[in-house]
């Protein structure tokens, strides 16, 4: 049997068990084992008395992935951003900034709602989780849209889809994995991610306020707030702005001239400002210790996918399935982005039975190159290729399309993982009601990906001023 062969029958036997519940980390690990353990007994001609030789080989070429790969610096920076978020939390900046979202946006139709969505959007600028995301504002947002008489269902839909926004706007844990996978850099993968993440929210209000002005007593606005107060509420949530611009300054310089340092440096001095900020806040040991363990927790459990996943990626490089792939793609007879459509869609139904992280990790060692080879090549120039970008563009751009999908899948059922932290927290809903209020922003989702497919500049115009 050849190692194509073996390839495609050990990807389908991982499939089925992540759809029977196996978590994706096991999943991955067991398939990429039995993989590597049968092509080497293959190679050996499947003699029963090399059958332990063949295991021993297997066990050390998987043995070397844990720390080849979580050694990398650059990984390093997911813990700094989840503990940002954790921090941020814990010295009071989420509500702050939720009372200057409310009192500068709560007057149009659907007021509150399209508040919290600019303040996740606000809060997924220092928090790189999603889930933390979600969790903190169902907490602050969801009360105060009950308060003034807004269907549970849909507030807690909003919150949930709000949280979605810190998969793009930087600083982001997905990207940078992406960015890790297909060895592109991180700086500009976080600076590309900036539009495309406020644009997804500019959508979402606008779906809001259509909604409200369509739908009788759908969202009252909130009125009242004087000039004076709403320039009250600027000064406590300025120190989020003060956050994302250090880290920005030190992934690019806007000054010109060399960076200050690297996205890990940047990461580090960020969760060290936001620490200084909730220590004059008043936070007490048990609330940093919270915030410590959640983000121990966290990213225990996003370096135990990787681990687990990149086992079954060195047994894809010994399949040979990655090139497979990218001829069967180069070689259809489909117009490109056609194909690429394709693609995405193919990552809207995986996403109903995986996590985004898991899934990203199990499918870009094959996608990444078969569409990077639909462009041209990794090296192609934006006059010969077939997207009108070049190759590291195409990279960018691709990899804001996948992580926008990925986001996209925090929200589906039956997996959607933002759904049943928003339910988890409230009391008062269960994860069918989430779902059910998060429904009219899968058409918000779908227009915002379709928008980036058509109009690339949104994703490449501030990655391409470095």
């Amino acid at each position: 049997m050849e190692p194509i062969d073996i390839g495609l029958i050990v990807s389908g036997g991982m499939l089925v068990l992540v759809v029977l519940g196996m978590r994706v980390a096991f999943a991955a690990a067991t398939a990429g084992m039995v993989g590597l353990i049968w092509i080497f007994w293959a190679k050996f001609g499947y003699d029963p008395a090399r059958f332990g030789k063949a295991v021993t080989v297997a066990v050390k070429t998987a043995g070397q992935v844990p720390h080849s790969k979580i050694s990398s610096q650059a990984l390093s920076l997911i813990p700094t951003f989840i503990l940002i978020g954790y921090l941020a939390y814990y010295a009071g900046l989420t509500k702050a900034l939720f009372e200057a979202a409310k009192r500068w946006l709560a007057w149009v139709p659907g007021g509150l709602a399209v508040s919290t969505v600019f303040a996740t959007a606000g809060f997924a600028a220092v928090s790189g989780a999603s889930v933390a995301t979600s969790a903190v504002f169902a907490r602050i947002a969801i009360p105060e849209m009950l308060k003034i008489g807004y269907d549970k269902r849909f507030a807690a839909g909003v919150v949930a889809a709000g949280g979605t926004l810190a998969s793009l706007i930087p600083p982001s844990a997905i990207l940078v994995i992406y960015a890790i996978i297909v060895e592109q850099d991180v700086g500009k993968l976080l600076l590309a991610g900036f539009i495309p993440g406020m644009f997804s929210a500019l959508i979402y209000g606008l779906l809001i306020i259509g909604m409200a002005v369509v739908i009788k007593d759908f969202g009252p606005a909130v009125s009242g707030f004087t000039w004076k107060e709403r320039f009250m509420s600027l000064p406590p949530a300025l120190p989020i702005l003060f956050v994302v611009v250090t880290i920005i300054f030190f992934v690019y310089n806007p000054f010109g001239g060399d960076a200050w340092g690297t996205p890990t440096e940047g990461g580090a001095i960020g969760a060290f400002v936001v620490f200084l900020m909730a220590l004059y806040q008043g936070m007490r040991w048990s609330e940093l210790k919270d915030a410590l363990l959640e983000t121990a927790k966290l990213s225990v459990m996003i370096f135990t996918i990787i681990w687990g996943v990149l086992v079954y990626v060195r047994f894809l490089g010994f399949a040979e399935l990655p090139n497979a792939f990218s001829d069967w793609i180069t070689s259809l007879e489909m117009s490109p982005m056609l194909i690429l459509i394709c693609i995405l869609l193919a990552y809207a139904v995986l996403g109903m039975f995986m996590d985004a992280i898991g899934m990203l990790l199990l499918t870009l060692p094959v996608v990444y190159p078969a569409v990077m080879a639909l462009n041209g090549g990794d090296a192609v120039s934006a006059a010969d290729s077939t997207f009108g970008m070049s190759g590291p563009m195409c990279a960018i751009w691709f990899g804001i399309l996948v992580v926008k999908m990925a986001e996209f899948c925090l929200i589906t059922p039956p997996i959607g993982l933002n759904c049943f932290v928003v339910a988890g927290v409230r009391d008062d809903l269960s994860v069918q009601d989430v779902f059910k209020g998060v429904t009219p922003f899968f058409l918000a989702d779908a227009a915002t990906i379709a928008m980036l497919v058509a109009f690339p500049a949104i994703v490449l115009w501030l990655p391409g001023q470095v």
